[in-house]
This record gives C-alpha cells, sequence and structure tokens, in this order.
C-alpha cells in the first residue's frame, strides 16, 4: 500500500507485517544516499559493524570487494549523532506517520537504542531474531532490496525451521549461516502456517510486529534505516517484557537500574489513563497464560492417570489374592 494514517494502523495494522511505498521517497535522504555520496561525506566517520568500528571509507572498500558466503554487516545506533541529522518534517528523513506514535518517548534521553544505520553488500544481514523488548519497528530501504521472511510468535508456534530457543527464550541459536539455513530449511519454512515473506526494494519502509521473529538477506548492496517504537497495541506486551525477563532487556544506559520501574514513573506522569489501561490488559493476559498452563497440567496428568490405570497395576493394599489383580 502507499501509506497508512496513524488510525488505521492503530485498528488493523499493528500485528500485521506490511509495505508502504510512498513514505521514504518524501525524505532528503532518498536524493541524497547512496554510496558515492556517502563515501564522500562520511568517508573518515567510524561506525560499527560486527563488534568493531570501521571508517565508513573502509568498509564501503571491503563491501565492494567481498566475497564472504556471510559478509560482515554495518548495524550503528549513533548514526544520527556522527552524521549531525535532523529527524523530524523539515529533516533528512522523518518517522512514517504511522509509526509516530511510541511510548518509549516518554523516557526522552534514557530510552533504549531504537534506531540503526544499516548498510551491507549482497548475502549480508541478520539470521532469526525477535525485535528488543518485544518492540515492534519499521524498516526503511534507501538503496538496494531485502528479502524477509517472517512468522508469528504465540504458545502454540514453535520457531522457525532451524532454529533452537532455550526455554526462558534467553538464548537463540541456529547452527546455520543465512546461506546455509536457506539452502536447508527455506522449503519447509514456507510451508509453515504463519509464514510470511517479501521483498523490501528501495523507497519502501516494511514494518515488524512486535514478537514476530524474522530474517533478512540483502540481495543487493543495501543502504537502510531501521527503528524501533512502542504502539499502545503493544505497550502491554513492552510493560510485561521489562517486568518479567528483566536479564532479558537490552539497549539501556547502564546507569538505568530499573528499566521497568522508570518506564512506570514515566508513563504515570505523562499517560496515566493509557498506563492504567495497559496494566489491566497485562493481568488480564497473565491470568490468560496461567489458565492455559494449568489447564495443560491438568490434561497431562489426567493422561498420566489413565496410562497407570491401563498398565494394570494396583499400590493399594487388599485382602485379594495377586491372581484377582488385573
Amino acid at each position: 500500500m502507499q501509506d497508512l494514517s496513524t488510525t488505521d494502523f492503530n485498528e488493523s495494522w499493528t500485528d500485521k507485517p506490511f509495505i508502504l511505498t510512498d513514505p521514504v521517497k518524501s525524505w532528503a535522504l532518498w536524493n541524497l544516499w547512496d554510496q558515492n555520496t556517502m563515501r564522500k561525506s562520511y568517508g573518515v566517520i567510524k561506525f560499527r559493524a560486527e563488534a568493531v568500528d570501521w571508517p565508513l571509507q573502509a568498509y564501503l572498500d571491503y563491501m565492494d570487494n567481498t566475497s564472504d558466503e556471510s559478509p560482515l554487516y554495518l548495524f550503528d545506533s549513533l548514526f544520527v549523532e556522527k552524521m549531525n541529522l535532523a529527524v523530524g518534517t523539515n529533516g533528512e528523513y522523518q518517522v512514517p506517520e504511522c509509526f509516530g506514535e511510541d511510548f518509549f518517548t516518554a523516557l526522552h534521553e534514557q530510552r533504549p537504542d531504537n534506531r540503526w544505520l544499516i548498510i551491507g553488500p549482497e548475502r549480508s544481514g541478520s539470521t532469526f531474531h525477535k525485535d528488543p523488548n518485544a518492540t515492534s519497528a519499521w524498516n526503511a530501504v534507501i538503496r538496494g532490496s531485502k528479502y524477509w521472511i517472517m512468522f508469528p510468535t504465540s504458545r502454540s508456534n514453535p520457531p522457525p525451521p532451524g532454529v533452537y530457543v532455550s526455554e526462558d527464550q534467553s538464548e537463540v541459536t541456529s547452527p546455520l549461516s543465512i546461506a546455509e539455513w536457506l539452502l536447508e530449511f527455506h522449503v519447509e519454512a514456507r510451508a509453515t502456517p504463519g509464514c510470511v515473506e517479501g521483498i523490501c526494494h528501495a523507497g519502501e519502509v516494511l514494518h515488524v510486529p512486535s514478537g514476530w521473529w524474522h530474517l533478512v538477506v540483502n540481495l543487493s548492496p543495501s543502504i537502510a534505516i531501521t527503528q524501533n517504537f512502542v504502539p499502545q497495541a503493544h505497550l502491554p506486551k513492552v510493560l510485561a517484557f521489562l517486568k518479567e525477563k528483566p536479564d532479558q532487556v537490552s539497549g539501556f544506559k547502564q546507569d538505568v537500574a530499573d528499566p521497568y520501574g522508570l518506564f512506570l514513573q514515566r508513563m504515570k506522569q505523562q499517560h496515566p489513563e493509557i498506563l492504567e489501561q495497559a496494566m489491566r490488559q497485562m493481568e488480564r493476559a497473565k491470568q490468560g497464560r496461567k489458565r492455559k498452563w494449568d489447564e495443560l497440567v491438568k490434561s497431562r496428568d489426567e493422561d498420566e492417570a489413565q496410562n497407570a490405570n491401563s498398565i494394570g497395576f494396583s499400590f493399594g493394599f487388599s485382602d485379594a489374592d495377586e491372581d484377582d489383580v488385573s
């Protein structure tokens, strides 16, 4: 679709992946950024790629010449500051209208990392993951094209084929590179219920709903910007994640000792009614999960009891002879 209003997004699209074709083409960056102009304007500035800071000139040289099966991927969270960019209506880029609602803005400068410049050659990309802290995301392609394959998350759905998750979901492993995964599991994955796939071309922006597994691979050399956000529809999920999985919370600065407590405090100050509603929804969801767990345990116990009875042994005491035990 071409574009989407905030109202339509909140009413119908917060849980669905989709691609918009118009917003990026109104950005100043759309006409300014390609490898050559970025090399001239920002070549000496260092950006993060695979835990190493590279001068952009050096990374672009690598990008132009690499034949690696799994190329290094530039992924920098401080690009706005490093490049002295203005973000907004009169800036180099602006958040698409439908993604403008973001309750992590209540944290101001203490919010977790939320935006990244992404540059990579053909074949580079990200293996399966979910976005941090139960946030949603948008990914805008300025140059190149990206293939996406995505899966919704629920307690009844397993992770994508070839992806292994620890019981508390704190560790995600995929023993294969992107290329190996595509060769080994792509056909199976495409036949898996809930699978969504597509190509996001230059000038387009893709929405990643909260909690969705996704793998991304560049089909050609690409430049993109991505940003995470918290719409009202997923505020209960974010609150629950911060509260129940503090060891998995990421992106906050070291001086934020209690992200959940800080977020709760700021929301009470700035959006008390919305917070109250989200807390009620979070509690209802928690109770729903508990009921499902209780039903699962009850069903398991009943199955075990039935199996034990069918074996024909009794551990009670009686005056019956052994021959009476069937």
